[in-house]
Parts: C-alpha cells; sequence; structure tokens
C-alpha cells in the first residue's frame, strides 16, 4: 500500500477511523506541523492531545477512553470502565477507570477525571485484552478479569457492583467457572469470590 501523503488521502483516513494517533499519522508521513497547519485551516480537528479526527464529526461516548490511552499507553481500562464496555452495567461512569504498574507515576491528565489503581506482575498483565477503541488500541480488561477486579477492589467501587457484576457476566455466559479461579488466584481473591461462585455452580 502507497504511503499516504496528501490532504485528500488524510481526510478519507480520519473518517474511515474516527480518531488516529499523531505517531500513526507520522509513520504514513504525515509531519506534526503539517498537522498543526491542517488543524489551523479547519481541515481537521485535533481531538485531544496527539489525537485527530475528521472535522464536525460528532466524538462518541467513548472519546475519551481513546484519549486516555493515547497519553498513557501502558494504562489499563478497568473496572467500571470495562465493564461498560464490555455491556456489564447500565452506569456511565464519568471517570475513567485505569489500570498501571505499582511503580508508574501516576499521570497528569486533568481530563477526563481519572480513577488510577496499581498492580503488578501477572495481577497487572493476566486477562487483559486489545481492544479498538476509536480506531485506537487499547488494553482493556476481559470479561472474567474486569469481574474479579471488582471483588479485589470492592471498597472502591462497592460489594454491590462486584456481585452484580458476576451475576451478569455468568447469566451471558461470557465468563467460566476455570476462568474465573485462576483469575481470582492471580488477584489472590480466592477466599472472598468462592461463596459466590460456588452458589453459581
Amino acid at each position: 500500500m502507497a504511503t499516504p501523503h496528501s490532504t485528500d488521502d488524510l481526510l478519507a483516513l480520519l473518517r474511515q477511523r474516527g480518531l488516529v494517533r499523531a505517531s500513526t499519522l507520522e509513520e504514513l508521513g504525515y509531519h506534526r506541523m503539517q498537522l498543526k497547519r491542517l488543524v489551523e485551516r479547519g481541515l481537521i480537528a485535533q481531538r485531544g492531545r496527539g489525537l485527530y479526527g475528521p472535522v464536525g464529526s460528532p466524538l462518541s461516548e467513548n472519546a475519551s477512553l481513546a484519549e486516555v490511552v493515547t497519553r498513557v499507553p501502558s494504562a489499563t481500562l478497568c473496572l467500571l470502565t470495562a465493564l461498560r464496555l464490555h455491556g456489564l452495567t447500565t452506569q456511565n461512569p464519568f471517570e475513567v477507570w485505569i489500570m498501571i504498574d505499582r511503580k508508574a507515576r501516576k499521570p497528569a491528565i486533568e481530563h477526563p477525571r481519572l480513577q488510577v489503581v496499581r498492580a503488578s506482575g501477572e495481577s497487572l498483565t493476566a486477562g487483559v485484552q486489545m481492544q479498538q477503541i476509536e480506531g485506537v488500541e487499547a488494553r482493556v480488561t476481559s470479561v472474567a478479569k474486569t469481574v474479579v477486579d471488582c471483588f479485589k477492589y470492592r471498597s472502591r467501587i462497592g460489594d454491590d457492583v462486584a456481585i452484580e457484576a458476576l451475576r451478569d457476566a455468568w447469566t451471558r455466559r461470557t465468563v467460566t467457572m476455570d476462568e474465573l479461579f485462576e483469575l481470582a488466584r492471580v488477584d489472590r481473591v480466592s477466599t472472598v469470590i468462592r461463596p459466590y461462585l460456588e452458589s453459581l455452580a
């Protein structure tokens, strides 16, 4: 595929993908000064730090998630944010929940507002999958990992949220008992979650 350089090619790309990282556009041959000039001319829109999109297109409710993972590529969308992405809650949290390494510096982002949880080792990496959000590759906890994390961080989100997430995921058959037990072991909440898992069996 030929490397695009024309404005028309860029506009077509943005219409197709919705949001594109500046780094991705640079790899395709577009320089940051060129992007800046196109924004000033009103031909493309800057949708956040390092994110570009077509002019006039309404931002979806996931645009803030795309902005966060663009600015913090190592972050994993988790807990209430992941529940919404998996369709396991009717709530639409105004905060973006992310998981980062225990030793990582807290992201300096004022908007959108973040809720940060920390993990390390297997608890940080197990049950993480890649998902396209507004054309941006994002790390998101799987359904099973999200459910188990809800029990791990229940003091922050509430027992009722964790129990509801488990019941919904089980009813929809989007998790297996083996997955839940394994990730509960990883998160060290086996004792906490076992009674709820046994009630489902």
